[in-house]
């Protein structure tokens, strides 16, 4: 079982990098590998809506998205780190995510479909349960299991050294992510029994306005 920890700071070994690692050395704990991929600190171009990606499977956009998508694939779950930047997710981060999960879902390959999945939020001071909201949308529209800890999934500080100091924040990370790897592992075992996912219904759009 494998775990793709996103580091969506623009701060490759910052605050967000800090607490992802604290998930990650409790995940190999409990024997579960995992892997932090930072998405850069480059601007990202944000989704053309032009649907290239039903007709090709790949985002129409020459960057890393569909390398990422490759790698992701390969995963069992996944977890989205991002600092607060005005109440909300970084812009990176969001940028990212709407056309991975996008391009993933349009190709009809479904990589991330009843995978378990996870936000954390790392700040200063506030903006971390919207932050949180609005990371977890991306696992609630693929029928992900949102996993929880024991508190919201915060952490507080300037730099690594305060969120060191954060040892309610820190110790609810590791909380989250021993709840991360029980999952897997009962997600695990009920596959050996033969208990799958349930069969999909064909969707039925409806629009509001005739």
């Amino acid at each position: 079982m494998k775990v793709l920890l996103v580091n969506g700071s623009p701060n490759e070994k910052g605050c967000t990098y800090t607490v992802l690692n604290e998930f990650a050395k409790t995940l190999s704990e409990e024997g579960i590998e995992s892997t932090i991929y930072y998405i850069g600190s480059d601007a990202i171009a944000p989704c053309k809506a032009c649907y290239g990606c039903s007709k090709t499977g790949k985002c129409v956009i020459n960057d890393k998205i569909n390398s990422f998508l490759e790698l992701a694939r390969e995963f069992d779950g996944y977890v989205l780190g991002s600092p607060v930047h005005y109440a909300a997710a970084s812009g990176g981060i969001v940028t990212f995510m709407h056309r991975a999960f996008f391009a993933d879902s349009m190709s009809g390959k479904k990589s991330f479909k009843h995978k378990p999945g996870t936000a954390i939020a790392c700040a200063r001071r506030a903006g971390t349960t919207a932050t949180i909201d609005q990371l977890n949308k991306y696992f609630q529209i693929n029928q992900m299991p949102v996993i929880s800890g024991r508190y919201w999934n915060m952490v507080h500080g300037q730099n690594p050294e305060q969120v060191l100091q954060d040892l309610e924040g820190m110790q609810n990370i590791r909380i989250l992510a021993r709840n991360f790897a029980y999952h897997l592992k009962c997600k695990e075992a009920g596959e050996k029994m033969g208990i799958m996912p349930p069969e999909p219904e064909e969707i039925v759009w409806t629009n509001f306005i005739r």
